[in-house]
């Protein structure tokens, strides 16, 4: 069921929401979370089709915010969604004039109570997402440094204001390849003494890979610019000879480790919203990641 509101306020779309879902017979007691996706209009289809996908995995309540004009009258309009091709329930805000300053005072009232909040900015995010408005009411702050304009530079912009549950789904990204190296790390028996990362230019993932690979082997990692946008292949040096994972297609790498006989393991690319549903399975604070942007900050 959907239901439209005009010049409305966070009271009367709190009803509306009561009704959808006495109509749907779907009680709110299924959901375990809220999501907020802050967004705008160029973004917000394809950014609530993904948060639909994902209440599939996580039950919840997804309020999308699209922060209009802020010159003129303060104006609310929504859209209340609730048991169409979703587990959970959807609401569009479509905030403009002075309420663009206090958008939160109209997003709270519409929380599940007692529940975790998430906030995500699919595009261009706050400098300090911890500080901001709407990100002050979440747990959990996802920002895609990936879908700017300058990846690295906003994925640094953001990373000096880190805060405890602010996590980029750059990092999300590296999930695969994080495992395959420490695998491959298990299996060496040699020291490594130093590395590279092969990728194209201004992939904030490979970035935060070789900062990643620094912290923690304590040896310096050289990022190589690559024939293709993503992480085509990483290199580690030891005295027994080179780790290996190497790209060798869409969906696969090939993997070496001195001693053992190579093979092909998968390493395919994930969808925005399995990378959510990710991030999702854990609401407490990422140390690695922590560690990893601030030695990406002071290296």
């Amino acid at each position: 069921m959907e239901i439209a509101l005009e010049k409305t306020n966070a009271a009367r779309i709190a009803r509306a929401l009561v009704k959808a879902r006495r109509a749907a017979g779907s009680p709110a007691m299924d959901m375990v979370l809220t999501l907020l996706v802050v967004t705008d209009d160029e973004e917000v289809g394809a950014a609530l089709r993904t948060a639909t996908t994902l209440s599939r995995e996580h039950p919840s309540r997804v309020i999308g915010v699209i922060l209009g004009d802020g010159r003129g009258a303060a104006e609310l309009n929504a859209k209340v969604r609730v048991g169409e091709s979703s587990s959970g329930e959807s609401i569009l805000l479509r905030i403009s004039g002075e309420l663009t300053k206090h958008a939160e005072s109209v997003v709270l009232p519409l929380l599940l109570p007692d529940s975790p909040v998430v906030v995500w900015w699919p595009g261009k995010p706050p400098t300090d997402p911890s500080a901001d408005a709407i990100g002050q009411l979440a747990q959990r702050r996802l920002t895609d440094a990936e879908a700017t304009d300058s990846p690295i530079r906003s994925l640094k912009s953001v990373g000096r204001h880190y805060a405890p549950g602010d996590t980029d789904l750059s990092w999300t990204r590296l999930t695969p390849w994080r495992a395959l190296l420490a695998a491959a790390l298990d299996q060496s028996t040699s020291k490594v003494s130093s590395g590279s990362v092969t990728a194209g230019t201004g992939n904030p993932a490979a970035t935060l890979l070789v900062a990643w690979l620094e912290s923690r082997l304590k040896v310096p990692i050289t990022l190589r610019k690559g024939d293709i946008e993503q992480i085509s292949s990483v290199v580690l040096h030891t005295a027994a000879g080179d780790v290996v994972i190497e790209r060798v297609g869409p969906t696969s790498c090939h993997f070496s480790v001195p001693g053992s006989s190579p093979r092909e393991v998968p390493l395919g690319a994930r969808t925005l919203a399995e990378l959510l549903a990710e991030d999702l399975r854990r609401l407490d604070a990422d140390d690695i990641y922590e560690a990893t942007i601030s030695h990406l900050l002071t290296s």
